[in-house]
């Protein structure tokens, strides 16, 4: 007995590959149910009405293994999908590990440039208040010696000085205006006939002072001698000062 025989196909897909195997397998199970296959002597072993000695052939049709390859290929696809998700995952992870990791190290750097800045101005602070404490311990340098002459302008400017370090004003003028008009300049000047002379307590000095005047507004520093030229002065502009505002607001007897 002859085997049909296939016709010769191009090259064919896997699909198609099994599917002809498929068809072929049939061909032949069907051809040995219906003829009977004969042994090497000639005697039928099985016949249309006798069952199979074979066992049978499993043959699936072309659609069902396009179906099974079309499975398997979304298999694949969803496999690739998961490995990509996963990978997506990680790299997601390791993309927030790096910024956290990134953030950390520039919020340590802020705090550590914060911890400097801090240092550095203890430090300034320190050396300023060291430098400040030197300063007020070194002994201020004593003002240079003033020599004044032993006359009326040297008596009226050694009195000014005295007057400034207590804050008593006054002017070189007014103090030389009212010494003219009082003494004419001399400090050993007593009137003995006005009203005051009258009372025992006669004006005395460069710009007629009384006694009880000339101890009530003495300034400390001076001479407590009533005729003391820079003494005199001084005590008379601070009556002045308490009384008239300053020695330049008196133009008469005070």
């Amino acid at each position: 007995m002859q085997f049909p025989t296939l016709p010769k196909l191009g090259r064919l897909s896997k699909v198609h590959s099994f599917a002809v195997a498929g068809t072929a397998t049939a061909a032949l199970t069907v051809l040995a149910i219906t003829a009977g296959v004969q042994g090497s002597d000639g005697t039928a072993l099985a016949s249309a009405n006798e069952p199979s000695t074979f066992a049978s052939v499993s043959t699936a049709d072309p659609q069902t293994i396009a179906d099974q390859a079309g499975a398997a290929a979304k298999h694949a696809a969803a496999d690739a999908a998961a490995k990509k998700k996963a990978a997506d995952k990680a790299a997601a992870a390791k993309k927030k590990a790096a910024d956290a990791a990134a953030k950390k190290k520039a919020a340590d750097e802020a705090a550590q440039r914060k911890e400097e800045q801090a240092a550095n101005r203890s430090k300034e602070r320190k050396a300023l208040a060291a430098k400040e404490k030197a300063e007020t311990k070194a002994p201020a340098p004593a003002p240079a010696a003033v020599t004044y002459t032993n006359d009326l302008d040297g008596w009226i400017k050694e009195s000014l000085s005295v007057m400034a370090a207590h804050n008593i004003p006054g002017t070189y003028d007014g103090i030389y205006r009212n010494i003219i008009r009082e003494s004419s300049g001399n400090p050993q000047a007593i009137n003995l006939t006005d009203s005051n002379a009258m009372a025992g307590i006669p004006s005395k000095g460069l710009l007629q002072v009384i006694d009880p005047t000339f101890q009530q507004y003495h300034v400390e520093g001076t001479s407590m001698d009533i005729y003391d030229p820079v003494a005199n002065i001084t005590a008379a502009c601070n009556y002045a000062a308490a009384n008239y505002g300053t020695i330049d607001n008196v133009d008469s007897a005070y």
